[in-house]
């Protein structure tokens, strides 16, 4: 195992772009934990380092390096130090990003909530699995947890965005580039990439599977008027699987403000209401709610809610199916062409405008890194070759959504050395980062002296490129 003098921001070319990110946000809900627990947490854990009003402790370093490693297979060794040092300077830009009144919208942190949960559930298989290795006690635990890290991502990226916006590459400067890493032998290795289409036809439940669950929301809400428990009611009849529970979401009970990591729908509803009072059943992406607000302190409201979610019949997950796989059969004969199915056939509006295409939502376009994608869809379409189509297969999702689906490989690229013809595109983009970095690099140096930064004894004794000690 070979020592790199690198910042984490380069690996962020590579296929672990996506942990680095994830656990960037879990040391904020971390951090954002010590601070309203600090008298508990501080006592058994050492602050590593405080940037402005933003907290890291040694067991997030400790956390970060863990995961990263299993993730990198050990092929990189990064110490402590310049993890902290990768860690202060997205703290520093966040930090300056409240001072520059840079704005975030709910709207946006919630649809970015939503984007996170959706994919990593796609790469574990499940919400469940999910919740296991990260280390949350529930879906509305990790929920409530993004809401405030993907708040500070946000301004980040925005932060980062001001300070770069006006940087551009001329082709010789992407030339240049290439031609360095070729003299230095380090010519960068592309990860095996593949471009996946789908046609998706989803589960609807019956109007009268329908009608029967919000007819028994309605009954459930006259019976908790007239006195009945409306926790009872909840533990009895509530899909939340945190209604039995003992944190957050036990008897269907959560505290909520405008900012918390819930459901665009379940807010507006739920800030829609009297103290005491009891809504109508309202549809979400997760089923049917009612909600109770048991009380309103200041900016923070005490809810109940129950949720019911329609069945599915087993005669329409074996109509669904069968119509599914007719389509495909048609597809493999010639009968109608992939592209031509997906428009006449697909439910899913997102790619079926898009010609049954799948963007990755991590890059906003359609190649998938194979060695990112998680194991139920690798399993899918690993051993395709391009041109070939998956089997009907179910899928369910987080919120309640149930579909069959079809997977087609529409291409593929093995992994190999970078060629400046064949991938012009992803060296010019590394140009750019490069040249967006050294940007960010003569920004943070000018910015160190004007925040607030206060290093542990942990990490006194380390030598950072920047002068964070202010020495």
């Amino acid at each position: 195992m070979h020592k790199i003098k690198i910042n984490l921001k380069y690996i962020k070319m590579n296929k672990i772009f996506t942990i680095i990110t994830f656990f960037f946000a879990v040391i904020t809900a971390n951090a954002q934990d010590s601070i309203q627990h600090k008298n508990e947490r501080i006592k058994v854990d050492g602050v590593a380092v405080v940037i402005g009003k933003n907290i890291v402790l040694d067991s997030d370093i400790e956390k970060f390096k863990k995961e990263l490693q299993q993730r990198i297979e050990g092929k990189i060794e990064i110490s402590d130090c310049e993890i902290l040092e990768e860690i202060m300077t997205q703290k520093l830009i966040a930090h300056h990003a409240v001072v520059d009144s840079v704005v975030v919208t709910d709207d946006e942190i919630q649809g970015e909530v939503e984007r996170n949960i959706g994919y990593f559930t796609q790469q574990l298989g499940t919400i469940e699995k999910v919740l296991k290795m990260y280390g949350f006690n529930d879906e509305e635990d990790l929920r409530e947890e993004l809401g405030n890290i993907q708040k500070e991502q946000i301004l980040i990226k925005r932060e980062r965005g001001s300070i770069t916006e006006k940087i551009d590459v001329t082709p010789e400067e992407v030339r240049t580039y290439f031609k360095n890493l070729e003299k230095e032998n380090s010519l960068p290795e592309f990860s095996a990439e593949i471009e996946l289409a789908q046609i998706v036809k989803y589960l609807k439940p019956t109007e009268e599977e329908t009608n029967r669950v919000i007819e028994k929301l309605k009954e459930l809400k006259k019976e908790i008027e007239e006195g009945y428990s409306f926790r009872l009611k909840a533990v009895i009849n509530s899909a939340d699987p945190a209604v039995s529970g003992t944190g957050p979401g036990a008897g269907g009970k959560y505290t909520i403000t405008r900012e918390s990591g819930f459901i665009k729908e379940f807010k507006e509803v739920a800030f829609s209401l009297d103290e005491g009072e009891i809504s109508e059943p309202f549809e979400s992406g997760f089923g049917y709610h009612i909600i109770q607000v048991e009380k309103i302190k200041g900016q923070e409201r005490d809810v109940r809610h129950i949720l019911m979610q329609p069945k599915i019949s087993e005669e329409e997950l074996v109509t669904s199916k069968k119509e599914l796989t007719k389509i495909r059969s048609q597809i493999l004969s010639g009968e109608i062409t992939f592209e031509d199915a997906v428009t006449k056939y697909s439910d899913d509006i997102e790619t079926k405008n898009n010609r049954g295409l799948i963007l990755n939502p991590e890059t906003n376009d359609s190649k998938f890194d194979l060695t990112l994608m998680g194991p139920e869809l690798y399993s899918k379409v690993n051993n395709l070759k391009t041109g070939e189509i998956t089997e009907t297969f179910y899928e369910e999702v987080r919120g309640g959504e149930k579909m069959h689906k079809i997977i087609l490989l529409k291409s593929k690229d093995e992994t190999h050395k970078a060629n400046f013809v064949k991938d012009y595109e992803k060296i010019q983009q590394l140009t750019l980062q490069k040249k967006q970095e050294e940007a960010i690099e003569k920004w943070v140096k000018n910015k160190i002296g004007d925040t607030y930064i206060k290093i542990g004894n942990n990490f006194k004794k380390c030598e950072f490129k920047n002068n964070w000690k202010k020495q």
